[in-house]
């Protein structure tokens, strides 16, 4: 496998493909049927889903009983074995089958020549405008049978899985449209036995609002089961009678539309994604209810396994990957994650002011995004507790590289807000204790060390934390996710500790969004707004270095890597523990382009950036050493603060627990052996 091939990194293709019906045609379905088969395989597709009874057509009625009808189905079928031989794809087809004494609505799971089973469905419709019962018998309960039709024999049963032996996590469950409408579906059950990709096989006619109830079925399934779920349903060409049809296809993973094809199309389609194999696994060894789920169950499945032999090339990569994995491209989702971070971090401190029946708030404020971020949450805070604002005790302390746009934003933003303001400047103070402590800037050197930024970093600490004594209240922490995940904040005595922190949930990508946020939702007055503005504008810089006049400030983001590519990096370690290989592969399918794929709403043309992969290697190197054989120790110790995006947050007391002085060697040697430089 290239580093480029999509199964190189646990993902494998999936295809929902609807075909024009002939209505009773079964030579003419087949045909069909093979011609998308062969588009499948030419996109290396591992699993194509057809829509329920396609090879005889959905609405024949009394005709499913005919003889010359069901003869020509199995033709139809052993046409699409025979030619199936050369194709990579495992083609699952609706079909009406005999079996003992009655007739079935099956699923023909068909690759490389053979028929791997049939799965029958289970539940039949026989209500408003259906009318299955009156031509085939139900499936449920079918367990450990075999089937023979036109010389083919195959596993009969709702007892059948279908493994990829050279693909692991490819594991495909079946059942066939009304099976996802009742309490407890066949998919439930086929999940907790090992499926992960689900499929179902429909016929199911469109009426108003139906299409949204498949929608909601289909994600919901996904979502419970923890699992890829592909749909079906069957189109154009079918018996227009009594019904109508719009052959909706999409599919879904873990609750997460991935692809959907047009609705109402004049003739076939076929619907792709990739879907991610590791991340389902992942998930379900996280989340241990769903093995003790499992365990409560005492159903045994047959286990058919197969040899995929997917490419070891690139084939491109269908799926959206979003560039900001915690900030949403799209507007309404950002809008609505927007309101409630923000309502989680004021609803954070106001509790705790309430129950620790504190009255004031301390903070620092630089001009930066977090500190100002922090302190229109204190804002809001102290107006819900319906206490002044001149209980936010707000001090910017500038220091010997404090920018003056940072400070004049700093002083702008504090007088707006109407808070009980003060400017305090460090520098004599830290110059004294620079030489007190024999360092060469107290003699006049200049020499800017991690020494001399950590002295102005500590003092505004202390400084903080004796005027909350002083007055009575508590210091806010400004410090940001992104910057726990990395270390970039300096230890105890530092911007690492605060009373509460009511940013530690916060990645720093978030943190501009939630700002316009603010701005667009009128959270505040227009002076304020335009402060706010200004500031969103600003560089990223800790401002503790001198530089010469005309000369670019300290910059972040040149020490620790583009906090765009790391905010990646930590989503997808974070929440789903892939590996650096495969981090590092969807970060290149995310940036690698400007123009592919969508932006946040109001994100800055001018900062809009394109990185190739030895880029992404070098800062995800930074980040595996940083995150994993660094900065634990910092995040150990770190105050309390709520958890806010579903990415996880970093609290010894939540989402990650870790030993502070464990070894990145395995991450990085994942990064060595699989990502080329």
């Amino acid at each position: 496998m290239t580093f480029h091939s999509i199964y190189a990194h646990g993902f494998a293709r999936v295809a929902a493909c609807v075909t024009t019906s002939h209505v009773a045609d079964p030579s003419a379905n087949a045909k069909a049927i093979l011609a998308a088969a062969n588009a499948c395989h030419e996109q290396s597709a591992a699993v194509a889903v057809f829509p329920e009874l396609c090879l005889s057509g959905y609405a024949i009625e009394d005709l499913v009983k005919q003889d010359p009808l069901l003869d020509a189905v199995e033709r139809g079928l052993a046409a699409i074995v025979e030619a199936s031989d050369a194709l990579m794809t495992v083609l699952i087809v609706g079909a009406p089958l005999r079996f003992g004494h009655r007739i079935y609505n099956c699923a023909v799971v068909i690759h490389r020549g053979n028929v791997l089973g049939v799965v029958p469905k289970s539940y039949l419709p026989t209500y408003r405008e259906f009318y299955e019962g009156r031509h085939f018998a139900s499936g449920a309960g079918i367990a450990g049978e075999t089937i023979v039709f036109g010389g083919l024999h195959a596993p009969f049963g709702v007892d059948l899985l279908f493994a990829a032996e050279d693909v692991p996590g490819l594991t495909i469950g079946v059942e066939i449209c009304e099976d996802m409408w009742i309490p407890v579906t066949p998919a439930s059950e086929l999940a907790l036995a090992g499926a992960s990709v689900l499929i179902n096989l429909s016929g199911s006619p469109i009426t108003i609002g139906r299409a949204r109830s498949r929608a909601l079925l289909c994600q919901s399934t996904s979502a419970r089961c923890l699992a890829a779920y592909v749909y079906s349903a069957a189109g154009a060409g079918e018996s227009t009678t009594d019904l109508a049809w719009d052959g909706q296809t999409s599919i879904y993973e873990n609750g997460v539309l991935l692809a959907e094809g047009e609705r109402f199309r004049q003739g076939g389609q076929i619907t792709f994604a990739d879907v991610d194999l590791d991340l389902l696994r992942q998930e379900r060894a996280l989340m241990g209810t769903f093995d003790d789920n499992r365990r409560q169950r005492e159903a045994f499945f047959r286990k058919v396994t197969f040899a995929l032999k997917p490419p070891a090339s690139d084939i491109g990569f269908l799926r959206k990957v979003e560039r900001f994995p915690f900030v949403p491209s799209d507007e309404s989702l950002l809008e609505q994650d927007c309101y409630e971070a923000y309502n989680i971090q004021v609803a954070g401190l106001v509790q705790r002011m309430r129950a620790t029946g504190t009255k004031r708030v301390v903070i620092g404020v630089s001009g930066g995004l977090d500190s100002t971020h922090a302190l229109i949450v204190a804002a809001k805070a102290v107006d819900l507790l319906g206490l002044p604002r001149e209980n936010i005790l707000a001090y910017t302390m500038p220091g010997f590289a404090t920018g003056s746009e940072s400070k004049t934003n700093a002083l702008a933003l504090m007088k707006s807000l109407q808070t009980n303001w003060q400017e305090l400047d460090i520098r004599t103070t830290a110059t004294q204790m620079l030489k007190d402590i024999g360092h060469p800037f107290g003699k006049g050197e200049k020499v800017y060390d991690v020494t001399f930024e950590n002295v102005q970093a500590g003092l505004r600490t202390d400084y903080l934390f004796r005027l909350a004594n002083h007055h009575g209240g508590i210091v806010i922490g400004t410090g940001d996710l992104s910057e726990l995940a990395l270390g970039w904040c300096t230890y105890g005595v530092g911007d690492q500790m605060a009373h509460y922190n009511v940013n530690a949930g916060v990645p720093k990508t978030l943190i501009q969004h939630l700002i316009r946020w603010v701005i667009a939702s009128q959270q505040f007055s227009d002076d304020v707004n335009r402060t706010l503005a200004s500031i969103l504008s600003a560089e990223i810089s800790p401002e503790l270095v001198p530089v010469k006049p005309g000369e670019k400030p300290q910059s972040t983001e040149a020490s620790v890597g583009p906090y765009e590519l790391q905010d990646f990096n930590l989503f997808y370690t974070l929440r789903f523990g892939m590996r650096p290989s495969k981090i590092a592969f969807m970060a290149l399918q995310a940036w690698k382009d400007v123009a592919k794929g969508e932006w946040p709403p109001a994100f800055p043309n001018d900062r809009r950036k394109a990185y190739e992969l030895p880029e992404i290697r070098r800062w995800l190197e930074v980040f595996l050493r940083r995150f994993f054989a660094f900065s634990q120790f910092k995040r150990s110790a770190m105050p309390n603060g709520p958890k806010v995006s579903a990415g996880g947050s970093l609290s010894p007391r939540g989402d990650w627990r870790a030993p502070s002085d464990s070894s990145a060697a395995a991450w990085l040697e994942d990064l060595d052996r699989n990502v080329p430089n």
